[in-house]
Order: structure tokens, then C-alpha cells, then sequence
């Protein structure tokens, strides 16, 4: 009597290899509970990094003289034209938290800019405007609340190198907080900032008079 034995078709051979590893990584959440067995499947954290390097070195020659804290909460959705949201499309909430500085430019001066009377105790000095630096992101106040994923996504988080991949809604983030300080009042108060600072300086040098106006 002999007896044949199929052989396991290929199919389920990956089902059955993702089955055993699913079973192998929850026994191991659940044996690194227990008292003792901690330190077995735990993860220990090693920073191999190489020493920084100084690429260049740039003369700064702005003021920053005002910086606004700004915070939005960003709404993300992505969804594909013809599947329904369960299967793929993502949604993310992201609360973002960041910085933007305004400046004036002290290099764009010319010679003409600046006049000064004979005996030296009036000073006339016309400044650019001032602008606004690029919005700069608080890594340690900005924070996704939550990521809903369809399954097709689920699964291809699965296969990425970076499955927690935030970068959209952190650009998102940004240009939100840049059009913020774009409708603030931080160029402003960066100007008068700019002028009780340069009224000060020539105050201090003898100077009795000193006007600040500010131009295109």
C-alpha cells in the first residue's frame, strides 16, 4: 500500500512562514512581560553616528530682532479616486509647533543710507524692511495625534523603510505657520525693535538725534 503526499503548494508556505513570525514576535511581547525575561527581548538603543562636519561658514550681517511661537493643528487626507477609504487611503492629524524669526537686513545698507551731520550729533539712517526667516519646526512640541491607514497602506508601511514617514504634513505644518507670521504684526514690531536698538547704540556714542526710517 502506498500512500502519496502532496507537497504544499507555494502559496501557503508564505502564509504559513508570516503566521510563525506573528506567533514568535507575541510570545516574545508577552514573555518580555514577565519578571526576569525583561532584558531577553528587550531593545537597547546605540548612537554609532559619525563626528559632525563643518561644511562652510557664512558672515551674517541681519538682525533678528522678533521671533513668533506659532502652533497649528494640521488635517491631512489622502484618498484614492476609486477605493473606498478602509482599503487605502491615509489620514493623518499632526499638531505642529514652531518659530519664525524677522530680521532686517543691516548688509544691504548702502552709503548713501546713512548721513551725519557735521558735529556729529544727528544721524539719519533708512533700512530695508523687514522680512521674515523660513519657519523652523519644534521637534520636541510637535507630535502626530493620530494616522488612520486602509490596509493597503497598512501593508505597505510593512515593506518601508519608514512606515512613521511624517514629512508631508510637516511641510504642511511649516507653510501654515509661514502664512501665520505672514498675517502677524512680527515684521512690525521686528522694525521697532531694530529702531530702539540702533537709537540706543548712538545714543550711547554721542549721538542726540537719531532717525530710522525703513524703505523697499
Amino acid at each position: 500500500m502506498t500512500m502519496s503526499i502532496k507537497r504544499m503548494p507555494g502559496w501557503a508556505k508564505v502564509v504559513s512562514a508570516f503566521v510563525l513570525v506573528l506567533v514568535v514576535l507575541f510570545a516574545g511581547l508577552r514573555l518580555s512581560l514577565l519578571p526576569g525575561l525583561r532584558d531577553v527581548f528587550g531593545t537597547e538603543t546605540h548612537d554609532r553616528s559619525g563626528p559632525a562636519l563643518l561644511k562652510s561658514i557664512q558672515d551674517m550681517s541681519r538682525y533678528d530682532a522678533a521671533s513668533g511661537n506659532f502652533q497649528v493643528v494640521v488635517d491631512l487626507e489622502k484618498d484614492a479616486k476609486y477605493l473606498p477609504d478602509a482599503l487605502r487611503g491615509t489620514r493623518t492629524l499632526y499638531v505642529g509647533s514652531g518659530t519664525v524669526d524677522a530680521y532686517v537686513d543691516l548688509g544691504r545698507l548702502a552709503k548713501n543710507d546713512v548721513t551725519v551731520n557735521g558735529d556729529r550729533t544727528a544721524a539719519t539712517l533708512r533700512l530695508p524692511h523687514a522680512a521674515l526667516g523660513k519657519p523652523a519646526l519644534d521637534p520636541d512640541h510637535s507630535y502626530a495625534v493620530s494616522k488612520q491607514r486602509g490596509l493597503l497602506d497598512r501593508l505597505g508601511d510593512i515593506f518601508s523603510d519608514n512606515p512613521n514617514d511624517e514629512r508631508a504634513v510637516q511641510r504642511l505644518a511649516a507653510r501654515h505657520i509661514g502664512d501665520a507670521a505672514k498675517e502677524s504684526k512680527l515684521t512690525a514690531r521686528a522694525e521697532e525693535n531694530t529702531t530702539g536698538m540702533l537709537k540706543g547704540l548712538l545714543n550711547s556714542l554721542g549721538f542726540k538725534e537719531v532717525k530710522v526710517t525703513y524703505s523697499a
